[in-house]
């Protein structure tokens, strides 16, 4: 393995144990694991869409991901992250440890423009 950084768009600071977001670009917190499902560090959401600058994807990158686990995101967020070479994979898991161990196990499929959030598809 090349020592991948995973990251999940979180509601809080509790780790393996936070609540995966609704939606990635408002989550309060990004949460960083590394290939074997260790918490690398956890971030407050900076982004534009938070009050702050840049995009989201952007400040993931930022810190180092490669995988991105959510429940949904819209088309243009699936686009930028393809852009910055950050594969994005998509359920409706509840927990940060529970879509980590889907993803680990295979159990979850690379998302595409066609698996974008209903509410923002063009």
């Amino acid at each position: 393995m090349n020592n991948l950084i995973i990251v999940i768009p979180t509601d809080g600071q509790k780790g393996l144990d936070e609540k995966v977001a609704d939606h990635f670009g408002r989550s309060q917190t990004y949460t960083f694991l590394n290939e074997k499902g260790e918490v690398i560090e956890i971030i407050k959401n900076t982004s534009e869409h938070m009050g702050g600058q840049g995009l989201p994807p952007e400040l993931m990158k930022g810190h180092g991901a490669d995988i991105l686990l959510c429940r949904d995101l819209g088309p243009k967020a699936i686009t930028l992250c393809a852009e910055l070479d950050i594969a994005v994979y998509n359920c409706r898991a509840e927990t940060v440890k529970d879509i980590f161990e889907m993803w680990q196990n295979n159990k979850l499929e690379k998302a595409g423009i066609e698996d974008a959030c209903k509410n923002h598809k063009i």
